[in-house]
């Protein structure tokens, strides 16, 4: 009989290393990154928390972050993620710079419901980079690590107001990457849109805002989805299409070229010829002897 290997299982924390002990009566912990995993020669080796939220920032330096088996290298300011149940690990740079957040679940739960839809972004992981807030983010992050190290006046509603003005920011970064996910989508239902009328107009050579008005969008709107889905013009992709029939026609058919040209809508065969060559560098006929002459081109016919 084969014996069977069974991986470890993943330890829970509440703190790494500091088994079920939550070490503070607050509902939130903040440490630098350094105080931890330099105990731990820069490593958190892949654990997980049972009822505890994390936001890991880093400000410097680097960081790999591992959630559920997916890595990510960390090389700018960013924020991470770490909903409860989810086993994480990191392993950082010697110069790095951030702090660690753990919001234990009473906290979480306030906070969720004082965002409505927006406080799911604890409920998943998830990375943002602090981009151009990135001073802002870390002026934020110091602050309550400084409060949370202090026992001033007036502490616990300092804390609340700093991480409540924190998760805000959090939760604005999801709205945007969920606004500009659904704009991509949108984008790419306009321009399949688009691409099909060509395809079924393109020999009546329709214009670009007749097309545009079918696609339901502004002209500006259709050149700007062209350009991002395809890097052209609605109008340059309505003239390849011609041009591709045109040569197809040039090559496989026995059609002149007068009635090439006619047949995708050119009512002046000297308009169509110069259109041709504009695209294609060179004349139909010319481009009709060069194909004719190619190997592939014969054997299709």
């Amino acid at each position: 009989m084969m014996s069977r290997e069974f991986a470890p299982p993943i330890p829970v924390f509440k703190l790494y290393g500091e088994g079920q002990d939550w070490l503070t009566p607050d509902l939130l912990h903040c440490e630098t990154i350094p105080k931890r995993s330099r105990l731990y020669h820069w490593e958190i080796k892949p654990h997980r928390h049972a009822d505890l939220c994390q936001l890991l920032y880093v400000h410097a330096g680097q960081a790999e972050i591992e959630v559920e088996g997916q890595r990510r290298l960390i090389t700018d300011s960013a924020l991470q993620v770490v909903p409860p149940l989810y086993v994480h690990g990191f392993r950082f740079s010697e110069d790095i710079d951030g702090h660690v957040i753990t919001l234990a679940a009473p906290l979480v739960s306030e906070l969720k419901a004082l965002l409505g839809a927006s406080g799911e972004v604890l409920a998943s992981p998830a990375n943002f980079p602090a981009g151009a807030d990135r001073d802002y983010l870390n002026g934020l992050v110091s602050a309550l690590q400084c409060e949370y190290s202090q026992s001033l006046p007036g502490r616990d509603l300092a804390l609340h107001s700093l991480i409540n003005v924190l998760v805000v920011w959090v939760s604005r970064q999801m709205i945007q990457r969920s606004s500009a996910a659904q704009t991509v989508e949108r984008g790419r239902d306009y321009f399949n849109g688009f691409t099909r009328l060509v395809e079924a107009q393109f020999r009546s050579q329709p214009s670009v805002e007749q097309l545009a008005y079918a696609t339901g969008i502004s002209v500006a709107h259709l050149n700007n989805v062209c350009r991002d889905m395809a890097g052209q013009s609605a109008l340059q992709i309505i003239h390849q299409r011609l041009l591709l029939e045109a040569k197809r026609n040039l090559i496989y058919t026995s059609m002149t070229v007068s009635q090439v040209s006619d047949s995708l809508g050119f009512a002046d065969p000297a308009y169509f010829s110069r259109f041709f060559r504009r695209l294609a560098g060179l004349s139909p006929r010319a481009f009709r002897q060069v194909g004719s002459a190619q190997p592939e081109f014969n054997a299709g016919r």
